[in-house]
């Protein structure tokens, strides 16, 4: 538990003075004749019509490309597990929360309670009238590759798994400043990762398309080294398995130049850091407990690159940093996936931020006098404003390059400048509501 609050303060958080965290706001005028006739029945069938005409006109006169649906079964919510899809609607709300707050984007959070693959699928599929993307959330490995790629397939929308690719996208951003730091390029790493699921897998294939070869990523599940050797490995396992085994963790972390841990607590000792090689880079982001501790790890070597999950050390790699800003950039070119070249951009463009001069409202939130570009600072904090505009547009127009957008934007800097606007507005609207409820 943290030590910011209580369990009774979390309770009462999502208990009062309404249950839950969102709720459904209109976005038009509703007091007269005129206006109930407008909203409803007739005036509605004039948008009715032109959506029957031109379907594309759902995002003109709806609220449709700018919702999205946050989909969970909840097989595997946070570091609860297997607790149920009911049980799992306040991460969902949650979700909804950050996706509102940090780029205005609407969210439906839908707890199916559905285990099987293709009927899972088959629910989510029927719903793509409604939405403009879909946000795959808390689905156990190794069922959500499978659910992803079979909605990407078949739905024209952007199907996102956020624990995939939420998770490979920030810590990409900050293995290619690291990499920078420690005068190595992408290609030269030898990659230990200890934690086989759906983060762990998403992260290593994210990382590949940076330039890291395949055959320098070690991967590692409960039962050791994922090796060609082992006969219990799934298609997804075994894209990574290496020729031979090479041995435990002690023995691959060995001359490692980068860790990624997607595990449990307290799996790396001091030794195997200082085994790897100069200017290591450690990602242990096993919540609440890293893999190693901040501590234990600057210790063995003062110089490492050290980044957790958590908010209370440097380097805290936090999917907020990624998912509401790609949502923004695809929602607005109405792209028809997130594909690899969105998610390259929205991690190069976080990389760049993180070398720019750091706002003093960002040191104030933090608590700190001063944020520089190095060891100690690879990617920008999860609060930093300039997110919005610095990833969003880098995402739309490699939509739009890439060929999946089908509304492009003619002028970048005016929707860059715009993007602030909108946010602001948002928030002019959520934040007196949030107000009266402390009153």
């Amino acid at each position: 538990m943290s030590s910011l609050y209580t369990k009774e303060e979390a309770l009462a958080y999502h208990s009062s003075p309404r249950p839950g965290k969102v709720e459904v706001v209109l976005t038009k005028p509703f007091a007269t004749q005129k206006d109930l006739s407008m909203a409803y029945s007739p005036g509605v069938a004039e948008a009715c019509m032109e959506i029957h005409r031109d379907p594309a006109l759902a995002g003109v006169y709806t609220g449709r490309s700018n919702l999205v649906a946050v989909v969970s079964n909840g097989t595997a919510v946070l570091g609860l597990g297997d607790i149920g899809a009911v049980a799992g609607k306040p991460v969902m709300e949650g979700k909804g929360v950050l996706f509102k707050f940090f780029a205005d984007v609407d969210v439906f959070d839908l707890e199916v309670g559905e285990t099987d693959p293709d009927k899972l699928c088959e629910v989510v599929k029927a719903l793509e009238p409604t939405f403009g993307g879909i946000n795959l959330e808390d689905i156990k490995a190794p069922e959500c590759f499978y659910i992803e790629e079979k909605l990407k397939k078949e739905m024209k929308i952007p199907v996102f798994h956020d624990d995939q690719h939420g998770t490979a996208v920030i810590s990409g951003a900050a293995l290619l400043n690291a990499c920078e730091i420690s005068g190595r390029k992408p290609e030269d790493m030898r990659v230990v990762v200890m934690g086989a699921g759906a983060a762990g897998i998403a992260c290593a294939k994210f990382y590949c398309l940076l330039g890291v070869k395949r055959e320098n990523v070690f991967m590692f599940d409960s039962r050791g080294l994922i090796h060609q050797g082992r006969g219990d490995l799934n298609p997804y396992k075994a894209e990574f398995a290496q020729p031979a085994n090479a041995g435990d963790l002690a023995a691959c972390m060995k001359g490692a130049h980068l860790f990624l841990g997607l595990s449990k607590g307290n799996l790396v000792t001091k030794d195997m850091v200082r085994s790897m090689a100069d200017h290591p880079v450690i990602f242990a982001m096993a919540n609440p407990v890293p893999e190693i501790s901040y501590e234990d790890a600057k210790a063995a070597r003062p110089e490492c690159i050290m980044g957790t999950g958590r908010s209370d050390y440097p380097n805290q790699i936090n999917n907020v940093s990624g998912f509401p800003y790609i949502f923004r950039g695809a929602l607005d070119v109405e792209a028809t996936e997130i594909n690899d070249e969105m998610k390259i951009a929205a991690a190069k463009a976080l990389a760049a931020l993180a070398r720019e001069p750091v706002p003093a409202g960002i040191l104030k939130a933090y608590g700190v006098n001063s944020l520089s570009y190095g060891v100690d600072y690879v990617i920008p904090k999860p609060l930093d404003e300039r997110i919005l505009t610095a990833v969003t547009p880098a995402v739309a127009r490699a939509a739009m390059d890439s060929g999946v957008a089908r509304r492009p934007i003619a002028d970048m800097a005016a929707y860059t400048k715009g993007l602030e606007a909108r946010v602001k507005a948002s928030h002019g609207r959520i934040l007196p509501f949030i107000d009266s409820y402390r009153k």
